[in-house]
């Protein structure tokens, strides 16, 4: 376009009438004037034919970038059946307008407030990766526009996901999510393959319960943690219990077996008086202090007469009873 502009400013500049040749004979004068006045129209024509072969070169193509598909529009005859690939592409000047497209994931979110299958009131938040199917978008620009995210996603998400969540009671939400999200997914992308937009993930972002049901949902897991302690209580005393009686019982054994061997051992007793002085002495020797006790109260005269005396106690016991027998 610069060029032609370039030749018609030289085209005019050499039927302009030189300066030398308008100051000469009157005689000439009108003849040159009409003369000038052809060529400045001739100018002004090349001019406008420049102009508009320059702006029907710059608007008879456009360029569609990696990622988007462009539809045109017709002053004629409306929208063209065709979509456009990336790159370069001619249209009409003026008779045609472009309209770009971009066909990549987006994601959108969306948060709202419905009820569960036990009437409890629950906020969910739900994201989704969208983008419109390639081979439908004059539909798309035809119906929707190309807002058409804004125009259906928000009623699609909000319908679909209060559906699904008024199946489920409160606590199947927590513990089955993944059915959940499987089937809001599930629901929205056949409602959404109806107005030719695909949908790539669907996935729950937020899920919060009312202040009333997450205290009572609190409440029921301390009195469930008070109920197992005082389980575990009671269990501990009931073992502690058996011990007991077992113990008892032991010890009631224990004296019962000790009993009986003294009355046919006296032996036994001078044993244990052994060992208890064994121990009574390994103490005393222990110690960096002089004591000065009886030996009969330590248990060490175990040459003394307290054997006998406890053997004879022994059998005058047996003597009484067989005598009273």
């Amino acid at each position: 376009m610069a060029q032609k502009m370039k030749e018609a400013f030289q085209k005019m500049a050499q039927n302009m009438p030189k300066g030398g040749a308008g100051s000469g004979g009157g005689g000439g004068g009108p003849g040159r004037g009409a003369g000038a006045a052809k060529a400045a129209g001739r100018a002004v024509g090349a001019l406008a034919v420049a102009g508009g072969l320059g702006y029907g070169a710059y608007n008879s193509v456009f360029t569609v970038d990696g990622g988007h598909r462009a539809v045109v529009f017709n002053r004629i005859i409306g929208m063209k059946p065709f979509i456009y690939n990336e790159g370069l592409n001619f249209n009409i000047p003026w008779f045609e307008r472009p309209i770009v497209y971009d066909i990549r994931t987006r994601p959108v979110n969306l948060q709202t407030l419905t009820g569960s299958k036990d009437l409890q009131m629950v906020t969910i938040g739900v994201r989704v990766l969208h983008r419109p199917d390639p081979n439908h978008l004059v539909w798309i620009y035809r119906h929707l526009g190309l807002n058409y995210d804004e125009r259906i996603l928000p009623s699609l998400m909000n319908e679909c996901a209060k559906a699904v969540v008024a199946r489920y009671n409160a606590n199947e939400l927590l513990t089955k999510r993944d059915l959940v999200s499987a089937a809001i997914s599930q629901e929205l992308s056949a409602r959404a393959r109806g107005f030719n937009v695909l949908l790539e993930d669907v996935a729950i972002t937020h899920l919060a319960f009312s202040p009333e049901y997450a205290k009572a949902v609190e409440a029921k897991q301390v009195a469930q943690q008070d109920a197992a302690r005082a389980k575990f209580v009671v269990l501990s005393a009931q073992q502690e219990k058996k011990t007991i009686i077992t113990k008892a019982r032991g010890e009631a054994e224990s004296a019962e077996l000790i009993g009986t061997a003294v009355k046919r051992n006296p032996g036994f007793m001078k044993l244990r008086r052994i060992d208890a002085a064994r121990d009574i002495a390994d103490i005393v020797a222990g110690s960096g202090n002089k004591v000065y006790l009886n030996a009969d109260s330590l248990l060490l005269n175990l040459l003394g007469d307290a054997d006998d005396k406890l053997t004879k106690g022994v059998h005058g016991e047996e003597k009484k009873g067989w005598l009273s027998k």
